[in-house]
């Protein structure tokens, strides 16, 4: 649970198609306790890799107190 209030899971989704499996990642933010919808992602491997390697470097930054990037989006 965030201090905001939200329960953040993640998850592997294997979808097993017979000709050809598909594993995913999955991010699940569920809404704030007062109702406010919540989000789901579906990530490839390498998305997951991307953004854990983001959210990590961010979290190194806000550790430091070091001023760098404010945000950054996944593509």
């Amino acid at each position: 649970m965030t201090t905001c209030g939200r329960q953040v899971a993640v998850r592997r989704l294997l979808l097993a198609i017979p000709e050809r499996p598909i594993s995913r990642v999955t991010l699940d933010v569920g809404p704030v306790v007062r109702g406010e919808p919540g989000l789901w992602a579906s990530l490839t491997v390498a998305e997951a890799r991307d953004l854990a390697r983001r959210l990590l470097a961010q979290a190194a930054l806000a550790d430091s107190g070091t001023p760098g990037e404010q945000s950054v989006a996944v593509k």
